[in-house]
């Protein structure tokens, strides 16, 4: 902090395993990534390449760059993982995460049908390679997955490898752990956080009011995911109770 202010959260230092703030970059430029760097780097503990973008995003090993560099993790995003192998292409995936000397690599199954056991031996794989993060929830409105399904694929996911499990809210921050009027599921949240460890899942929290919720419930140090860019310090200040949505949260 500039200075000091008494009744401030104490926030994990990086590199976190608990706290972490995922930032998903749709598309920026090598100068908006500096940008990104140099204004809240350290607020930023790693960035995912959202979609499939990363196949076609200009000068892709200097962005790798910039934000390796700064010495924080980035990752391709699901969908692209999905793509190769809906195309039967895995082991080309994995040859591309080598081409980029990719630490971190996602899996998901929101757009394409994995069985369970097949996703789970695919986690089992790549976790030969590289930090596995995978994701649960399906990417579209109106398909509904039991609570109790939600916690045993979370956790057999863990147990198959998985560094984290993301819970699905898609950049929208409609689906999944959120209902299509952006509220949280709250009945399922709860579920969830009795049965699984926090500190082991992301979640999706592209909105403010999603980013509230979850500080509120978890704490400071709660793991949030598909934080955009221009919102790391917003963020940040909601963890510390510097923005009115969670300004009595510290002073209790």
């Amino acid at each position: 902090m500039n200075f000091p202010l008494d009744k401030i959260p104490k926030r994990t230092s990086k590199p976190r395993d608990n706290g972490l703030t995922m930032v998903m970059d749709k598309g920026l430029s090598i100068r908006q990534a500096e940008d990104l760097v140099d204004g809240s780097g350290p607020m930023v503990d790693i960035v995912k390449l959202g979609f499939g973008s990363s196949l076609i995003t200009p000068d892709l090993d200097k962005k790798i760059k910039v934000y390796r560099s700064a010495g924080i993790p980035v990752y391709f995003g699901g969908t692209l993982w999905e793509a190769f192998v809906a195309r039967k292409k895995f082991n080309d995936y994995i040859k591309y995460l080598d081409k980029y000397k990719m630490t971190h690599a996602e899996i998901s199954d929101g757009s394409i049908t994995l069985p369970h056991d097949e996703k789970l031996e695919y986690i089992r794989k790549l976790a030969k390679h590289v930090t596995v993060i995978t994701e649960v929830g399906s990417k579209e409105e109106g398909i509904i997955i039991h609570p109790n399904k939600w916690i045993e694929m979370i956790n057999s996911e863990l147990e198959a490898g998985a560094w984290k499990v993301i819970a699905e809210a898609r950049e929208s921050g409609t689906v999944g752990i959120f209902r299509p009027s952006g509220k949280a599921h709250v009945v399922l949240i709860n579920k969830i956080v009795a049965k699984v460890p926090s500190e082991k899942i992301i979640w999706e929290a592209p909105n403010k009011g999603g980013q509230t919720y979850f500080i509120k419930l978890l704490g400071a140090n709660v793991n949030l995911g598909n934080i955009s860019p221009t919102e790391v310090i917003a963020v940040e200040s909601l963890r510390l109770g510097l923005r009115s949505d969670t300004f009595f949260q510290h002073l209790k």
